[in-house]
């Protein structure tokens, strides 16, 4: 019997993009004043299909001051727009503490789709050593799982985040953090991820996997504002 969540006869629209693909490239915008001043900005995204056509286009929207007193921890919103403009798709992110070492400070992240009505949400799970996080539908049933590895930051290769099927723990697909360059990777927080999953899957599910991407771009490798001016100020 297939566990999976699998496309329904219906689905919110704008995300039949997702219909017949089985892998995401979302490519984060290289930003210019992150590279000159060091300073955070909001982030921006362009989403492909696994034929490299552009699908949607992500822009974050944040408070100034949260971005630079929160850095990676700041609450947002994410809109994600299809290449008509209109937008789809919402990614909303609360303002949460974040601590490896207390369960009670775990981030969690709402997608909806259209925009104000919920898909589906992401929900970061307690572990002490590895990422770990449930993949839920509207109803917030757990679907999925993610997990990742045991150590996360920018000065690798890349790093790969499992996605498990909820009971036989099966790797179904995978959320990749792809490794940008020397030059990109030092002096900037853009990152690109992979995101691959079966055909099948629910579209909403899709959704929700690619706003987990997002989720997990501002956990483990966004800098701060004070760590691009470091790095920046090393490099002149």
């Amino acid at each position: 019997m297939n566990e999976l969540p699998l496309v329904p006869g219906t689905f919110p629209p704008g995300l039949e993009h997702l219909l017949q693909i089985d892998k995401l490239l979302i490519i984060q915008k290289l930003e210019a004043a992150e590279i000159i001043y060091g300073i955070e900005t909001i982030n921006r995204y362009e989403v492909t299909n696994n034929i490299g056509q552009q699908i949607y286009f992500a822009t974050e929207k944040s408070n100034l001051c949260f971005r630079f007193i929160c850095g990676q921890q700041r609450p947002f919103k994410v809109y994600v727009a299809d290449n008509m403009g209109t937008e789809v798709m919402c990614f909303k992110r609360p303002l949460q503490c974040s601590c490896c070492c207390s369960p009670c400070c775990l981030q969690k992240l709402e997608v909806q789709a259209p925009i104000g009505e919920p898909i589906g949400y992401v929900i970061q799970k307690w572990h002490p050593c590895l990422p770990m996080f449930a993949i839920q539908n509207k109803n917030k049933e757990t679907v999925l799982r993610i997990s990742g590895p045991c150590c996360c930051c920018r000065w690798c290769c890349a790093y790969n985040f499992k996605i498990e099927a909820l009971h036989s723990s099966e790797e179904i697909g995978k959320i990749t953090k792809v490794w940008g360059g020397l030059v990109v990777e030092a002096l900037t927080d853009a990152d690109n991820f992979e995101v691959s999953f079966p055909m099948d899957l629910d579209v909403s599910i899709k959704a929700v996997l690619l706003g987990a991407s997002i989720l997990i771009d501002f956990m483990y490798f966004e800098k701060t504002s004070k760590q691009l001016i470091e790095v920046t100020d090393r490099n002149q």
